[in-house]
C-alpha cells in the first residue's frame, strides 16, 4: 500500500520529528538520504521505519538498502511524490527518510583510549559547523568527541547532513565543560586549547600522547574556563587580514596535525 494522504498518522508522526522538542520527547530522530541512513545502519542505530519514494531516488543502491533494513526488522513504507515532498526537510529530496531511535550520549559511557586523540567542542552554535567538526573527527581517526555546554541539538538535520552520517561513527558524549575537564584529567589526557592569544604554534606541540583538542564558539572562541584550565594553548598562524578561521576549519587543521604526528593511525 502506498501512502497518498498528508493526514496519514504515521506521516504526521514522522514530520513532527523535524522539531527539536518532539525529538527530545520521543527520543527519536529523522535521517534523510541514502548516505545518512546507510551509515546509521552500519553503526548500529535502531531504524524503526523507512519511508521511500522511488521516483526521487538518485542512484541504484536504494532498493538494496531497503531490503537490508527490512531484513533487520525496519518497517518499509512507500509514499506518493506529494506526501514525500511534504515530509522531506531538503529542497531536493532523495526519496529516503527514516525514523531512528536516538542514542543517549553520556560521558560515563565514553570509552577511554590510552594515548587517544579526543576533541572537545564547546558551545558550537551553528549545526553546519558541528556536523563538519564531527566529519573531520571521523576522518582523522579521533577516539571520541565531547560536546560541552551544547547550543545546538546533536540530531539537528543540518548536523546530520554536514557530518555525512559520521555522527554515528565516532564515540560521542554531551556534558558540561567542568565534567569534561574532570573526565580528561582523571584519565591523564592533556588538553590543548585553540586560541589566538598565545605565542605557541600548533605545529610545535607534541600530540602523540593522550590529548584532547579543545575548540570554542564561532564568535567568541573558548570560554575563560577552558583558557584557564587547559594544559597547553596553541594558535594557528594567520598571514592575511582575517584574525581567525571558521571553527570547523581550525578543528580540521589541528586534528590532522595530530593524525600526522601519530603516523596516520586510527586511535
Amino acid at each position: 500500500m502506498i501512502i497518498t494522504s498528508l493526514q496519514n498518522e504515521r506521516v504526521k508522526y514522522a514530520a513532527k520529528l523535524w522539531n527539536r522538542r518532539s525529538r527530545d520527547e520521543e527520543k527519536r530522530t529523522l535521517l534523510e538520504g541514502y548516505r545518512a541512513i546507510t551509515r546509521a545502519n552500519q553503526c548500529g542505530m535502531k531504524i524503526e521505519e523507512c519511508f521511500y519514494c522511488p521516483a526521487m531516488f538518485l542512484g541504484e543502491n536504494e532498493n538494496s538498502l531497503l531490503a537490508n533494513l527490512a531484513e533487520s526488522g525496519t518497517i518499509i513504507t512507500e509514499t506518493s511524490d506529494r506526501v514525500f515532498a511534504k515530509l522531506a526537510y531538503r529542497d531536493r529530496p532523495e526519496g529516503l527518510i527514516a525514523i531512528a531511535e536516538a542514542r543517549e550520549h553520556r560521558l560515563e559511557n565514553l570509552t577511554f583510549v590510552k594515548n587517544g586523540l579526543y576533541l572537545v567542542a564547546e558551545r558550537i552554535e551553528k549545526p553546519g559547523n558541528l556536523g563538519a567538526i564531527l566529519r573531520s573527527a571521523d576522518a582523522a581517526g579521533a577516539s571520541g568527541i565531547i560536546v560541552c555546554d551544547k547550543c545546538t541539538d546533536i540530531y539537528n538535520p543540518n548536523v546530520i547532513t554536514a557530518s555525512t552520517g559520521t555522527l554515528f561513527s565516532v564515540p560521542l558524549a554531551e556534558t558540561s565543560s567542568e565534567e569534561a575537564s574532570g573526565w580528561l584529567r582523571k584519565n591523564g589526557i592533556k588538553t590543548l586549547a585553540a586560541t589566538p592569544h598565545t605565542d605557541k604554534k600548533y605545529t610545535d606541540i607534541d600530540m602523540t600522547a593522550g590529548i584532547a583538542i579543545v575548540v570554542g564558539a564561532e564568535q567568541y572562541g573558548l570560554s575563560e574556563f577552558w583558557l584557564k584550565n587547559s594544559d597547553i594553548s596553541v594558535k594557528i598562524p594567520m598571514l592575511g587580514l582575517a584574525d581567525s578561521l571558521n571553527v570547523s576549519t581550525a578543528t580540521t587543521i589541528l586534528l590532522y596535525e595530530a593524525a600526522r604526528q601519530r603516523g596516520w593511525r586510527k586511535n
